[in-house]
């Protein structure tokens, strides 16, 4: 026993002649003990006590001796080791093995279970392509539309003015009206929550900053709800409803009133201010017919926080007539505000005279700054107008890559970015397209005569940073499609199709390339075969209208996303950043037999999804700067092809 306990304690000791083994007892009595031997025999090696020592050491010892130590009274059920005494022993850790398994083998069955097993709720599906009935509607004016996030999925959704045709008991007024707008999930085309209106709707804006979640709390405080920033700005947005005699704000998610001010004869979409009242909200500017029925115009200021008129509106004599220009809010790059609007004509105007003449007071410091070289062009020291175009003015609009229809959105970012940019004009007369420059209000080029109807878009096609323009003429059955550049005013592409009879504007989509795409409607591409007098016999009949998309980096191929014989009113571009996707969302009207009024369909397609489906066309007339190329190579490019929003071209 004795011996044993020697050799697993690795002990010294005098070795016997006859026996060859250690006598710990011997060597205890004979040696004095020191404090080095009862540290090497309390210390534990490797956070072992001595009784634990590596068995490998006691195994090499064993062997060298010809010997295995035997305990006194022990069997076969005993372990070298010492892990267990007798099955007593053995019993107990199997059964702490055990108890501690179980739980943990149950807890991870569980787990796969809830994991694997269990239905858990699943989010709408992000559909490619939805359409949505609008109920029956007369004419084929065009609805207002909105894009903003809605229901927090970090999606845009859609918000639309709806204008249908019910029938009514009453025999005195067979049919009757109804005006409502919608909220439409972007991302499966489901009903996200409807408002009845009293009138119709002509302008839909989302993006104002309420300050509050709850619209019927009534309270003025930022949000603290929501611990995610996004949410919180998602819950405390927005949308202007405006109709001709009511501003009406209602929270983006729910659809509730958060104020609303009567204002009569409203002619303009709302336009975003910096606070001019000094509560810590936006406020807005809108443009109405003068009370006094002399002057020509008024430009009204709006409390963002509770919709209550700044001061009183501000009349304005104009020399010309003609259709209403803005009003736009632009922002030099030393930071002074003015205002761009205009009856045919354009002209601008101070924000800090408007706010001083409507309250009588002064303006805050930020507002009042004033740009030396646009007060140059007053004509008269005691003018309030600066004189900026005397031609005719169809559209005016930001030269800003990636800009699409919905150019009015109040987002302040967006709004900022394409104030401080150049200025596009298009003349109506004239016919001819012109940009000034932002700093001096002077023209950089122009070109022209052009018969354009439609406001072009914008994006970047060739590769010198300035945004090009995508215009259209259409004329004797023939619809010319042109690209500009935008920095020198040159034809860079041109086709000609057969003209589908529409005038829905143009759109361009940014690529994470930093190029854009260009999509527009026409019909089929004129070729040798196809001449002008056949096209112009063949537009006096029904069209088969086509959905094209324009690469820079293939200007003689084009993919035909999609094809339709309904009229499409209006459409917009919608970004998916985390898809890396973009949906071209349209509103078209589907003609009806006999008297009945034509159904409004609203439309989602996935661009990544309808480029898959795409199919390739070949322009007749293949262009000056580039070779085809196959259409395998074609395809494996666009299909690669993602899309971004860049808000700080």
């Amino acid at each position: 026993m004795a011996a044993a306990l020697s050799r697993a304690l690795k002990l010294p000791g005098k070795k016997g002649s006859d026996l060859g083994e250690y006598d710990p007892l011997t060597q205890a009595d004979s040696e004095d003990e020191t404090e080095d031997d009862d540290l090497v025999l309390n210390y534990p090696r490797n956070g072992l006590s001595p009784a634990a020592a590596d068995p490998r050491d006691e195994e090499e010892e064993f062997e060298e001796e010809g010997e295995w130590p035997q305990r006194e009274g022990a069997g076969p059920d005993v372990e070298v080791g010492g892990a267990c005494e007798g099955k007593e022993g053995c019993m107990t850790k199997a059964l702490w093995t055990a108890s501690f398994l179980l739980p943990l083998g149950c807890t991870a069955l569980v787990v796969l279970m809830c994991a694997f097993l269990l239905p858990c709720p699943e989010g709408a599906p992000h559909l490619t392509h939805w359409q949505r009935a609008l109920g029956d509607a007369s004419g084929v004016a065009s609805p207002p539309l909105a894009l903003w996030d809605v229901d927090g999925d970090g999606l845009e959704d859609v918000l639309i003015g709806v204008t249908s045709i019910s029938n009514d008991t009453q025999p005195i007024n067979a049919q009757s009206k109804e005006f409502s707008v919608w909220a439409v999930s972007g991302v499966s085309g489901q009903l996200l929550w409807t408002r009845p209106l009293r009138e119709p709707l002509f302008s839909v804006q989302c993006g104002l900053q309420t300050g509050s979640a709850d619209p019927q709390t009534g309270s003025a405080d930022p949000p603290t709800g929501s611990a995610d920033p996004l949410r919180r700005t998602q819950e405390s947005s927005a949308c202007v409803l405006i109709s001709s005699g009511h501003i009406i704000t209602v929270n983006a998610s729910t659809g509730r009133t958060w104020w609303t001010s009567a204002v009569s004869d409203v002619e303009s979409h709302a336009v975003l201010l910096p606070d001019l009242d000094r509560d810590a909200f936006p406020d807005l500017l809108i443009a109405t017919l003068p009370t006094d029925q002399v002057s020509d115009l008024a430009l009204v200021l709006i409390s963002g926080r509770a919709g209550a008129l700044i001061g009183r509106p501000v009349n304005f004599n104009l020399t010309a007539q003609g259709k209403l220009i803005g009003p736009l809010l632009h922002e030099t790059r030393a930071g002074a505000y003015y205002v761009l609007f205009g009856l045919g004509t354009v002209e601008g105007v101070s924000l800090s005279l408007i706010y001083s003449q409507a309250t009588g007071r002064n303006a805050s410091a930020r507002v009042l700054l004033k740009e030396p070289s646009w007060e140059r062009l007053r004509k008269s020291n005691s003018s309030r107008l600066i004189h900026i175009s005397s031609e005719q003015v169809e559209f005016l609009l930001p030269l800003v890559a990636g800009q699409c229809a919905q150019h009015s959105n109040l987002d302040s970012v967006s709004v900022v970015n394409s104030s401080r940019s150049d200025w596009m004009l298009v003349c109506g007369a004239e016919g001819r397209v012109s940009v000034l420059r932002e700093n001096d209000t002077h023209t950089a080029w122009s070109l022209g005569p052009a018969a354009i109807h439609t406001r072009p878009a914008s994006g970047l096609f060739n590769d010198d940073s300035v945004p090009d323009l995508l215009i259209h003429q259409s004329a004797n059955g023939v619809r010319k499609v042109q690209i500009l550049d935008g920095a020198r005013g040159r034809s860079l592409w041109e086709a000609g199709f057969v003209c589908p009879r529409l005038a829905v504007e143009d759109s361009s989509v940014l690529t994470s390339s930093g190029q854009s795409v260009f999509l527009f409607w026409a019909g089929d591409p004129l070729s040798p075969a196809l001449n002008v007098t056949k096209a112009t016999s063949q537009a006096a009949e029904p069209v088969l209208r086509k959905l094209f998309l324009l690469h820079p980096f293939y200007p003689t191929i084009l993919l035909q996303l999609s094809s339709t014989t309904d009229t499409v009113l209006t459409a917009t571009v919608s970004y998916q950043p985390q898809q890396k996707d973009a949906s071209y969302i349209s509103v078209s009207s589907r003609p009806t037999s006999g008297r009945r009024p034509a159904e409004q369909l609203l439309k989602s397609l996935s661009l990544r999804a309808a480029i898959a489906d795409a199919q390739i066309l070949q322009l007749p007339d293949a262009s000056r700067d580039a070779s085809p190329d196959t259409p395998f190579h074609v395809s494996k490019f666009f299909r690669r092809l993602s899309f971004k929003q860049d808000i700080n071209m």
